[in-house]
């Protein structure tokens, strides 16, 4: 049986929110999701949003809230630090900052920057997904969290040693709809299965020739006035040339680790970077990002004080 709620969780991204209730032990008692990002909570203010979503849970007065994200950006609700790089994971989710003058105990984790003058790149949110990843304390790992913008992360023995940022998702968006491929996806672009031979071949081709995409993309419009290649073909394409195109590239700056990779991801995502990381011939595990990223704010909120590691609630 769940006790009774200790906190809440809240992944706080720039157009989605997610947030549980969880008891002293992590399990979740209560889910809400929904269009409340950073964008939307702007207008109607993080607080009022924040408070909405709690009572919508029945979370009690005076319950502790610990949240990851872009809440957390310069454009949100407060500016959380970065934490510079190489850093410990528990050390980061220990600098979470805190909103002064709320009723509440609120704290956002902070993200992660690298301050290297040829490499700077900086992360909010999949800080927390690494840390709840369940990665082994000892040993080199190599971490790829896909989405809009991509984050491959090296950590050895518990550490952030470096990560890098690649807007694949991103990417595939402008040149759906601002470039000349816009003729040849369509106005929707359709959904990409891991099985499509389009999606595999062009991966394949990618990879084979490490990465390099921007000689590629005219090619997708080409095959469409001269081979008949329809527009969900050509979503393939373009999704297979640049998912290919970022393992190549992250294989080249990280090399391949004895350690499989570690893929954390959800859905459509998950089965995509799953068969291009077979394609490259990389193992890898899966880890689902829902459950890392509420796993990592469970230990950011045991790091701060919010609730104890015996699972009481302080």
């Amino acid at each position: 049986m769940s006790g009774a709620p200790a906190v809440a969780a809240l992944d706080w991204g720039t157009t989605r929110l997610r947030a549980w209730l969880l008891d002293g032990t992590g399990q979740v008692l209560a889910e809400r999701r929904g269009d409340d990002g950073l964008i939307t909570a702007r207008g109607k203010g993080f607080a009022n949003v924040l408070e909405g979503h709690l009572a919508a849970m029945g979370a009690p007065e005076g319950l502790p809230v610990i949240i990851c994200g872009m809440a957390g950006s310069r454009q949100g609700w407060i500016e959380a630090p970065y934490v510079t790089v190489p850093a410990p994971i528990g050390a980061i989710l220990g600098e979470a900052a805190r909103i002064e003058g709320e009723r509440r105990d609120i704290r956002i984790v902070p993200g992660l920057a690298q301050r290297l003058a040829d490499a700077p790149d900086v992360m909010r949110g999949e800080e927390t997904q690494l840390a709840g990843a369940g990665l082994p304390a000892k040993g080199r790992h190599l971490v790829c969290m896909p989405g809009t913008h991509s984050k491959w992360v090296a950590v050895e023995d518990g550490t952030v040693a470096g990560f890098g940022t690649w807007p694949t998702g991103e990417l595939f968006s402008v040149l759906a709809t601002h470039s000349i491929l816009k003729h040849s996806l369509g106005e929707h672009p359709a959904p990409v299965a891991a099985d499509n031979p389009f999606f595999r071949q062009w991966c394949s081709q990618a990879l084979g020739e490490g990465g390099d995409v921007t000689s590629k993309l005219f090619a997708i419009r080409a095959a469409g006035l001269l081979q008949d290649l329809k527009s969900d073909e050509a979503a393939a394409c373009l999704s297979g040339l640049l998912i290919g195109g970022e393992i190549a590239s992250a294989k080249r700056r990280y090399g391949v680790s004895e350690a499989p990779v570690v893929l954390i991801a959800s859905g459509a995502l998950a089965s995509l970077y799953g068969a291009a990381l077979g394609l490259a011939g990389l193992a890898f595990r899966i880890v689902d990002a829902d459950e890392a990223v509420r796993a990592g704010l469970v230990e950011a909120a045991r790091e701060n004080g919010m609730i104890a590691r015996t699972g009481v609630a302080r």
